[in-house]
């Protein structure tokens, strides 16, 4: 990405994938390629350098826009202070804000991440469902292995729905899925379901 200034203020931002015109002079694309930086900073053209400091990750955090700035002959972009996601459910509201008639529920972090948990809990257990049923049906016993099994996966299950619910902010949220590997181990605190062996 680059920026042209003019006068000390950036007034565009052309992507180097075709020619520009400054002032008179219209200037090939392969200025953007084949020029070099100082080159082009001698007409007014430099490349945007994007400071990512205070960019988080998106899936629990709302980005700002970047903001472009001319400063030492340099254009830097930055990002502003990051806002957390909601992680608790709360109600939509109107212009006044007052709830929405019906009222109409958006969902929180917590919300989500506990469906994505019982999503991952049942397809899990989908594909042993029918010994189940076939013992339900004809009253015959279950496989012990299979029913134990079973019953850890929705025991983890409870267990990592508590631990989000525990979850004191979003960043304590994020860290419950975030996979770290110590001494050749990677694991999350949040854990895994139990594989049937």
């Amino acid at each position: 990405m680059f920026a042209v200034v003019e006068s000390g203020s950036i007034t565009s931002m052309p992507k180097g994938n075709k020619g520009i015109q400054i002032g008179d002079i219209k200037h090939p694309a392969s200025i953007f390629t084949i020029w070099t930086e100082a080159e082009r900073n001698a007409i007014g053209v430099y490349t945007v350098e994007i400071d990512y400091t205070n960019k988080k990750d998106e899936e629990w955090y709302i980005n700002t826009n970047i903001s472009y700035a001319f400063s030492g002959g340099k254009v830097t972009g930055t990002y502003g202070t990051a806002t957390a996601k909601a992680i608790a459910d709360a109600n939509a509201k109107d212009e006044n804000g007052d709830d929405l008639d019906p009222v109409v529920v958006i969902k929180g972090l917590k919300t989500i991440k506990k469906e994505m948990i019982d999503s991952q809990c049942a397809g899990i257990l989908a594909p042993s469902d029918w010994m189940v049923v076939k013992a339900t049906e004809t009253g015959t016993t279950m496989d012990s292995g299979w029913k134990t099994w079973r019953a850890s996966v929705r025991t983890k299950c409870n267990s990592m729905q508590t631990q989000i619910d525990n979850a004191a902010n979003v960043d304590a949220l994020a860290a419950l899925f975030t996979y770290t590997t110590t001494d050749g181990v990677t694991s999350r605190p949040l854990g895994e379901f139990p594989v049937k062996e």
